[in-house]
C-alpha cells in the first residue's frame, strides 16, 4: 500500500461494464482507493471522461487511431497517454500500483495479466478467459511470484466469501446461473433468435460478449473451468444449477453436509468492491434484499441438450491440455459472428465443436503453445463459420 494509505488501482478495460462499475465503487470510497492506470481499446470518449475525473498517472488507448484524440484532450492534465498492448503490459508493473483489475474482454486480457502477475501485483480477476485458456500455467505462475488472485465474477466471489474462515473440507462447489433469456425457449425459438433477444438478459447488465455467453450458458461453462483452477477442485465436484432469481450467487457444500450461500441483489459492484477491499468489507450504496418481498427461490438443472455449450465446456475441461483454450477461441469467433448477424444463435455450439475436432490437442501446453492454440482455433473457427452464413 502506498504512503497515502490508499490502495492504488490499475483498471484494464475501464470503459467496459466491469470497469465502469469499478470506477463507481472507487468514486464512493476516495479515502480508500486511488486510480493509477486506466486502459481502453477504442472508447476514447469515455476514457477521456474517466481520466479527467479520476486523474490517473497514465492511460492507454490501445487503438492507435484514437491516440491523438486522447492525448490532445488530456494535454492540460498531468496524465501520461500511451497506446498499444505493449504499453499496457509495461504499465501494469508500475511500482505504485497495488491491485490490477483485469477486466478486458476475451483472450486479449491474458498477456497483460501475466505481466501484472510477474510484477507481483494482486489481481482482481474479472477476465474469465485468462484461466479458461491457461489456468494450468497461470495458477503456478501466480504462486511463484506471490500474486494473489482475487475473484471478481459474482459466482467465484460468492464461493471465495463462503470459504473465509473455514477449515472444513470442501465437498462440492455449486455455481448458480439465471438461465439467461432463453431458459424456457424451445430450440426453434432459439434458432430464430435475434441479436436483441439474446442481449436481453433478465437479471444482469453486462457487455455484449458476456451477455451472449450467458444466453448460450457458455458463461457457466467458462465459470466451471475458472472455478476448477481458482479452488483446485475436479469438475465432478463442481455443480451448475439454474437459479432464475439470481439472489444466491453460489454455494459451498462442506464434508459435513452443511451448505453455505452468499446472497444479495444482482449487482456486480459488490464482488468488485470485495476484491478491491479484501480482506475488509466497506459500505456500498446499493439496493438491499427485502426478504418479505422476495417470495420463492427456485432451482433447476441445466438442459445440456438445449444448451450444448455447457456440455462442451465440461468435455473440454475433462480433455485437459489446450482443449479449453481451443474452445474459448472458437467461442469468441462464433459469438462475434452472431453479434454481427453472420450466423444463427444455435450455430455457436456447432462451430465450437467442429473447431475442437479439427485443432491439434496438446496435453501439456507451454505459454507459447497457448498463444498458438488461440490463433489456430480462431482461424479454424473463422473458416467453419462461413458454411453457417445465412
Amino acid at each position: 500500500m502506498a504512503n497515502d494509505g490508499k490502495r492504488h488501482i490499475g483498471i484494464l478495460g475501464s470503459t467496459g461494464s466491469i470497469g465502469t462499475q469499478a470506477l463507481d465503487v472507487i468514486g464512493q470510497h476516495p479515502d480508500m482507493f486511488e486510480v493509477d492506470l486506466l486502459t481502453a481499446n477504442s472508447n476514447s470518449k469515455l476514457l477521456i471522461e474517466q481520466a479527467i475525473r479520476f486523474k490517473p498517472a497514465s492511460v492507454v488507448i490501445c487503438n492507435p487511431d484514437r491516440y491523438d484524440e486522447v492525448n490532445a484532450a488530456l494535454d492540460r492534465y498531468d496524465i501520461k497517454v500511451f497506446t498499444g498492448m505493449d504499453s499496457v503490459c509495461r504499465l501494469v508493473a508500475a511500482e505504485e500500483t497495488d491491485i490490477i483489475l483485469a477486466a478486458m474482454v476475451g483472450f486479449a486480457g491474458l498477456e497483460p495479466t501475466i505481466s501484472a502477475i510477474k510484477a507481483g501485483k494482486a489481481i482482481a480477476l474479472a477476465n474469465k478467459e485468462t484461466l479458461v485458456a491457461a489456468g494450468g500455467i497461470i495458477i503456478p505462475l501466480a504462486r511463484k511470484y506471490g500474486a494473489p488472485l482475487l475473484p471478481v465474477d459474482s459466482e467465484h466471489s460468492a464461493i471465495f466469501q463462503c470459504l473465509q474462515g473455514e477449515r472444513a473440507e470442501v465437498e462440492k462447489l455449486i455455481l448458480t446461473g439465471s438461465g439467461g433469456p432463453f431458459r424456457k425457449s424451445t430450440f426453434e425459438q432459439m434458432r430464430n433468435a435475434t441479436r436483441e433477444m439474446a442481449l436481453n438478459h433478465p437479471r444482469w447488465k453486462m457487455g455484449a460478449k458476456v451477455t451472449i455467453d450467458s444466453a448460450s450458458l457458455m458463461n457457466k461453462g467458462l465459470e466451471l473451468i475458472e472455478a476448477r483452477w481458482l479452488f483446485d477442485l475436479p469438475p465432478k465436484e463442481i455443480q451448475i444449477i439454474i437459479h432464475p432469481q439470481s439472489v444466491i450467487h453460489s454455494m459451498v457444500q462442506f464434508s459435513d453436509g452443511c451448505v453455505m450461500a452468499q446472497m444479495g441483489v444482482p449487482d456486480m459492484r459488490l464482488p468488485i468492491q470485495y476484491a478491491l477491499s479484501y480482506p475488509c468489507r466497506a459500505g456500498l450504496n446499493s439496493e438491499r434484499l427485502d426478504f418479505a418481498k422476495l417470495g420463492s427461490l427456485t432451482f433447476e438443472a441445466p438442459d445440456l441438450d438445449r444448451f450444448p455449450c455447457l456440455r462442451l465446456a465440461y468435455e473440454s475441461l475433462e480433455a485437459g491440455g489446450n482443449a479449453t483454450c481451443t474452445m474459448n477461441g472458437a467461442n469468441e469467433v462464433a459469438v462475434a459472428a452472431f453479434l454481427s448477424g453472420e450466423i444463427r444463435f444455435t450455430d455457436i455450439p456447432h462451430i465450437i465443436e467442429e473447431t475442437l475436432a479439427k485443432c491439434r490437442h496438446i496435453e501439456k501446453p507451454t505459454l507459447d503453445n497457448i498463444f498458438d492454440t488461440d490463433s489456430e482455433a480462431k482461424r479454424v473457427a473463422g473458416e467453419i463459420k462461413d458454411k453457417f452464413r445465412w
